[in-house]
């Protein structure tokens, strides 16, 4: 389901009144998106193993000192990667022909959509760990600080997203459909300490570990 505060949030708004026009287009253009849309996940858990700056998942080796200090003591992790579908595409392909200001919304809408998807997701992984007496780190994506783009390739491959939940790469390692993750998540033994804010937007701790990153919206008038 979307997150109407997540949407509003992508949009820019940050407590200001919303107009009636723009009300009436984000409730049609959820209403459309949850309709249209076809979330697909798959997950995968793999041995870990790090050195200084160098990680080992399986066979696949990644350096980026980033990734290693979020997964620091982690001997599991999940490969995870998610799609809604190619719906937000067509929309917005559709609306910045016709209605520029519900295009616009659709990008924060299915920007909302894909990151609350990703949450529901995780938090089945979180009952697995508990399970197992492990704890999830803050999943960390391909693009996030030195963790390369290259590695989706790398992940693609392992998890087979193509044929399983139809995500493509393009030349530059962007997923297409565009509203898609894929995420890497340690499991470790010791439970840490958890964000007690809503949203990373209410908070001003900018090196915090479980800062989401901020997704970019393009330029368009409402």
């Amino acid at each position: 389901m979307i997150n109407r505060k997540e949407t509003l949030r992508y949009l820019g708004y940050l407590g200001q009144k919303i107009d009636e026009q723009t009300q009436k287009f984000i409730e049609e253009v959820e209403v459309e998106l949850e309709n249209s849309s076809s979330p697909k996940s798959i997950y995968r858990e793999y041995n870990c193993d790090i050195n200084g700056d160098t990680i080992l998942i399986d066979g696949l080796v990644i350096n980026s000192a980033n990734l290693a200090k979020n997964l620091k003591e982690c001997k599991h992790v999940v490969l995870l990667a998610a799609t809604i579908g190619r719906a937000a595409d067509m929309m917005i392909k559709k609306y910045a022909v016709t209605n520029l200001a519900k295009s616009v919304i659709v990008q924060a809408a299915g920007a909302a959509y894909i990151e609350s998807y990703v949450d529901e997701i995780e938090e089945t992984i979180r009952k697995y760990a508990k399970e197992q007496e492990l704890y999830l780190r803050p999943r960390f994506s391909p693009g996030y600080g030195d963790f390369s783009l290259e590695y989706q390739k790398d992940i693609f491959a392992m998890l087979e997203c193509s044929r399983r939940i139809g995500i493509t790469l393009t030349e530059g390692n962007l997923m297409i459909p565009t509203k898609s993750v894929t995420a890497v998540i340690g499991l470790t033994t010791k439970e840490r300490a958890s964000c007690q804010k809503e949203t990373c937007s209410q908070c001003e701790k900018q090196d915090c570990e479980f800062r989401q990153r901020e997704i970019i919206m393009p330029c368009g008038v409402l």
